[in-house]
């Protein structure tokens, strides 16, 4: 806790206010529409019978969310369990005050506790502040590999082999 914040784990119930900061960062990254996701799959998928994903939150004393770190656990054959921190965002009116690094802390304490060997994020290239930010906390800002997906409609377009559909299984 600092001043008037109270640094948290999250819950349930925060799902609504945490889905309207990702909503937030993704304007602040000019990709309002790119968010998908819903309450009801953050609800299974954050708190159903196999959890995927945790976080932190920091809220205020009107009991708003301020702020996230949303983060996994993930794993890098070269080093082992590593931990993932999907998201970190301070509401733009809460920033500038050291809640991006409580959260942080959190998420590197998180990391100590479940013995992961290395913490992971992505931060856009554009995005001084933030790159700023994590070069300030002694982090290594990667330039050598580059980030590859495929969307939900490039997933289902795909042609998966057979013979792997048929050890795999169907899809859901």
């Amino acid at each position: 806790m600092t001043d008037n914040y109270t640094l948290r784990r999250g819950v349930e119930a925060d799902l609504p206010q945490v889905l309207g900061l990702i909503q937030e960062l993704a304007e602040y990254e000019k990709a309002p529409e790119a968010v998908t996701n819903t309450l009801e799959a953050m609800r299974h998928d954050g708190f159903g019978p196999t959890p995927i994903f945790s976080f932190f939150v920091l809220e205020n004393e009107a009991a708003e969310i301020i702020g996230l770190a949303l983060f996994y656990t993930a794993y890098s054959t070269w080093k082992g369990r590593m931990l993932y921190l999907e998201d970190l965002v301070v509401t733009e009116t809460a920033r500038r005050g050291g809640l991006g690094r409580l959260l942080f802390d959190a998420v590197v304490a998180e990391a100590r506790v479940i013995g992961a060997v290395r913490l992971k994020w992505q931060v856009l290239n554009w995005n001084e502040p933030a790159i700023t930010f994590y070069k300030k906390l002694g982090a290594n800002i990667e330039d050598e590999w580059f980030n590859g997906n495929l969307d939900e409609a490039q997933l289902n377009r795909y042609e998966v082999a057979p013979t792997v559909a048929a050890v795999v299984g169907p899809a859901q």
